[in-house]
């Protein structure tokens, strides 16, 4: 739809004023210059009438014939131009410049007549009203005369009515006339007064023009352009204003820019998922993280979070929020796009005490809930290691102070007892200093180049007498030519030992427990594998915990604390090494870990 312009308006406005001035005063001419018209026409016609009148009273007297009467009224009318009715007082006509003959001897008594009426009661009569006779609208003028009985007689015996008749179209012709002279010089004063208003519209608007076109630029970004306006008036005072306003505009923009580029920036940086809504619980808002964290890969602007998210605990959060108007903290529990726990704080946006969105806070806690429930179960194992020890060693005590020593023969087994006890609460005890040790980052390795091999024949040797008895057979497949390895080699030796023990205690008597090497790009894995009972593959996962055991009762007669591999596993990770095993029941286990090569 195309626009009207400013210039446009202002004159077509100025020509609708225009039009009911020039309506106004055309009206008032018109109604002024026919009433002036009328009235002169009417005295014009009533002085003819008696210089008539008197004329008549001169040349006529009761005893004259209807002919002379009508013929002197025929001689009248046609030198006036109008027409002349003389009527006696019986309302007879007895002459009419009009009719002639049988049609005046016709024509049907005038006494009735309004203005035959008026000139009788009131001297004179005007009336305009239609003629039968002469089938045209007449304007009718009516006084008396005073008719004499003969010429010596003085006495006025009787009086008639003369009356003149003009048609109403010879002031409508002259009514017209001045109608049109005065349509002509409106017409001319409108299309100069359109094109003075024209001229002043363009140069009014043109400033406005100007501004607006300038108004599009602030609109679209560009505050550079100014507006300069010389009028000192409302145009100029509207230039300075919108230039006072494109620099504060200016200054607020970039200052809003700068602060949405900081707030993006924070919550990029955010761990943290942060999610808006509106006061409707519609989606204003979600930052990087949680859109990583529910894999989010669409706009979600305007959508409700149970359509991007599709968890109904979270939208229940937003409406309570926003229903309640406060604050709210709550932990889910979500299993897409993994099982994750998550503690959700939301607190309302509030604004003159009208609640205009919400703001939904997502910490991941799922790290912080396993390490409390590790935390819990290392508790409860240590608890459960150490009271079996301390309440064997307790108990045996007891029994030698309640005068079990004085039986040599049993006091000396029940002291033995104690000191196994004994020494496996110290084992415990140094695995669990250990391994905080570890975990805790104050280990300190001591690294340098490694011969594998001979490292090897240095643990095994440890181990010769637990071998020997299990009648095992170590096999060692390590190439001569295998690069050295760098690391610690007290650490390195104890993962060995922990790794070689485990397999000669899990191995039946007779077995084969291999050694072997593989050179990878900047590791070499080492592959330690029995032909023992074998882990149960729904234990594989978790055997690296701590204080976890496969066989429970097979690790607690073989007199193991269940820290081993968990202290195995931290040293090889420090070294920047990772370990794995793989199992089959009654086939045996595969131990395997990297190492960096030197």
């Amino acid at each position: 739809m195309m626009r009207a312009k400013v210039h446009w308006k202002l004159t077509a406005i100025f020509c609708v004023l225009v039009c009911i001035l020039l309506v106004i005063i055309y009206s008032y001419l018109k109604s002024y210059f026919t009433s002036y018209v009328l009235v002169n026409y009417q005295k014009n016609l009533q002085k003819e009438m008696f210089l008539i009148k008197d004329y008549y009273e001169s040349q006529i007297t009761v005893s004259s014939s209807i002919d002379d009467i009508d013929t002197l009224t025929d001689s009248v009318g046609e030198r006036l131009g109008v027409r002349v009715t003389v009527v006696n007082n019986k309302g007879i006509v007895l002459g009419d410049s009009e009719l002639s003959g049988q049609m005046l001897r016709d024509v049907e008594n005038h006494y009735k007549r309004s203005e035959i009426q008026d000139a009788i009661n009131k001297g004179i009569g005007k009336r305009t009203r239609y003629s039968a006779t002469l089938r045209k609208h007449m304007l009718y003028l009516a006084v008396p005369i005073s008719i004499k009985y003969g010429h010596d007689t003085v006495k006025e015996e009787t009086q008639w009515i003369l009356r003149l008749a003009v048609p109403v179209t010879d002031i409508i012709y002259v009514e017209r006339s001045i109608r049109n002279t005065i349509i002509i010089a409106m017409v001319g004063v409108f299309l100069i007064a359109v094109l003075i208003g024209y001229g002043m519209s363009v140069y009014i608007s043109r400033p406005l023009v100007e501004m607006a076109a300038i108004a599009r630029n602030m609109g679209e970004g560009d505050f550079t352009k100014k507006i300069f306006v010389k009028t000192n008036d409302e145009i100029g005072d509207l230039a300075d204003s919108l230039n006072s306003m494109a620099g504060k505009i200016k200054s607020h923009i970039d200052k809003i820019t700068y602060d949405e580029a900081r707030l993006q920036a924070v919550l990029s940086s955010m761990s943290e998922g942060v999610m808006v809504s509106d006061e409707k619980g519609n989606i204003m808002l979600m930052n990087p993280s949680i859109q990583k964290l529910f894999l989010v890969d669409q706009p979600c602007e305007g959508k409700r979070p149970i359509e991007i998210i599709r968890n109904p605990a979270i939208q229940d959060i937003v409406d309570n929020v926003l229903r309640r108007k406060s604050r709210l903290t709550e932990e889910i529990f979500i299993h897409l796009p993994e099982e994750m726990v998550l503690q959700i704080n939301g607190v309302p946006i509030m604004r003159n005490a009208h609640c205009e969105g919400a703001i939904l806070v997502f910490h991941n806690i799922t790290e912080l809930k396993k390490l409390e429930n590790v935390r819990k179960d290392f508790v409860a194992n240590v608890s459960h290691e150490l009271r079996t020890p301390i309440a064997s060693i307790k108990g045996y005590a007891e029994t030698l102070l309640d005068g079990a020593l004085e039986d040599k023969n049993n006091a000396r087994e029940f002291v033995e007892i104690i000191d196994d006890d004994s020494n496996r609460l110290a084992k415990l005890i140094d695995d669990l200093l250990e391994l905080s040790s570890i975990e805790s980052d104050k280990m300190k390795l001591n690294l340098y180049p490694l011969d594998f091999a001979f490292l090897v024949k240095k643990v095994s040797a440890i181990l010769k007498n637990q071998i020997r008895e299990k009648e095992l057979n170590l096999k060692l497949k390590i190439p001569d030519n295998l690069p050295k390895l760098l690391a610690d080699e007290v650490k390195l030796s104890q993962v060995i030992l922990n790794l070689l023990d485990n397999a000669i205690k899990y191995t039946p008597r007779g077995a084969v427990i291999t050694v072997s090497t593989i050179v990878q790009e900047r590791f070499l894995r080492i592959d330690i594998a029995d032909t023992g009972i074998g882990i149960p593959e729904q234990d594989l996962p978790r055997i690296f915990e701590r204080f976890y055991r496969a066989d429970k009762a097979h690790s607690r007669e073989l007199a193991g604390t269940g820290l081993g591999l968990s202290i195995v596993k931290h040293i090889v990770q420090i070294h920047g090494g990772e370990i794995c095993a793989t199992s089959e029941i009654g086939k045996g286990t595969i131990f395997s870990f990297t190492i960096p090569k030197a």
